[in-house]
């Protein structure tokens, strides 16, 4: 059975910096996404967040799809198939909250077990993928 290849799955937080100069985390998410070999894998919620960030923040919020349309990230989830995992995640962390944008890398991450999500979310030391495991993660404080 051949081994499944690490997955990097990104998460709203590097999306927005890279593509918006003036983010306090711009110059580590560049240096990151230069080192990441594509496809990385996210979903519709993290798309459309990151639109909304762009667009809040003075950043061009078609610069998403365009690294969409170059093969930079790839869909590779459907939350229709997952919605009871979905609200169960949020139903967990209700009391941060956890927010679509995040339960959908967090189940990811537990549908690929070599995975790790680029992030620059703090919420992803606490969350647990398969209720007690850690998150791998790709993130500013682990450098």
């Amino acid at each position: 059975m051949p081994i499944e290849a690490e997955r990097i799955l990104v998460d709203t937080g590097p999306l927005v910096a890279a593509l918006n100069a003036v983010d306090e985390h711009h110059g580590w998410t560049c240096e990151v996404f230069g080192r990441l070999a594509p496809p990385l894998y996210t979903c519709e919620a993290v798309l459309s967040e990151a639109q909304f960030l762009l667009n809040a923040r003075g950043g061009d919020p078609l610069a998403v799809l365009d690294w969409m349309r170059v093969g930079v990230i790839n869909l590779a989830f459907s939350a229709e198939d997952e919605i009871e995992r979905l609200m169960t995640l949020q139903r967990s962390y209700r009391s941060i909250p956890m927010d679509f944008a995040d339960a959908c890398p967090t189940r990811m991450a537990e549908l690929h077990a070599r995975s790790r999500v680029l992030t620059t979310d703090s919420h992803f030391r606490v969350y647990r993928r398969n209720r007690r495991q850690l998150i791998p993660v790709l993130a500013p404080w682990d450098c």
